[in-house]
């Protein structure tokens, strides 16, 4: 690990309450810092790490900028025993929806957990879809970071933009 190499302390998350700046990446993002995350499979704790932060920079590339979300199908963590009933109701909502696998088993999170993929397409509508998410008894986080990023980095070729969510919505196109 590069960290290791540098003599970088590396301490336990469970050691902290909170947590001075997170910077990660994203699979999608919109011009109003709204994302999808959770694409490598990590989406809760990734989800708690935003949420213990300050402040949450996402670095992307211009491909992961979008117009709207959604065309990344949103990763959706669920307690194992209950993947088929979440999966029947992310379906009443409106999305196509997979249970993530490996090698033709069930992908496991690092909480022991699995994850269903819910593609919902360009009809997702991302507070309206989180509420009703975080409503599903079994689920223990979805993959949409709605007000967590303060910061984008966007990389375009030899260019980087860096927008503030204090500047006028829609300057992240």
């Amino acid at each position: 690990m590069f960290a290791r190499r540098l003599a970088v302390p590396l301490v336990p998350f469970e050691q902290f309450s909170s947590v001075d700046l997170t910077i990660d990446g994203a699979d999608e993002i919109d011009c109003h810092f709204q994302a999808i995350k959770g694409g490598g499979g990590a989406l809760l704790r990734e989800k708690v790490v935003a949420a213990a932060s300050s402040r949450m920079i996402v670095i992307v590339d211009a491909s992961k900028v979008v117009r709207r979300l959604g065309e990344f199908p949103l990763p959706v963590e669920v307690v194992p025993f209950a993947s088929e009933f979440v999966r029947t109701h992310l379906a009443k909502l409106g999305a196509s929806v997979t249970l993530r696998s490996v090698g033709g088993e069930p992908f496991i999170t690092d909480q022991s957990n699995h994850i269903l993929d819910a593609a919902f397409g360009k009809a997702l509508r991302p507070i309206e879809i989180a509420g009703a998410i975080d409503a599903i008894p079994g689920v223990m986080e979805h993959g949409l970071f709605l007000s967590e990023i303060d910061t984008v980095v966007v990389g375009r070729g030899e260019t980087v933009e860096v927008h503030l969510r204090k500047q006028a919505p829609g300057s992240l196109r």
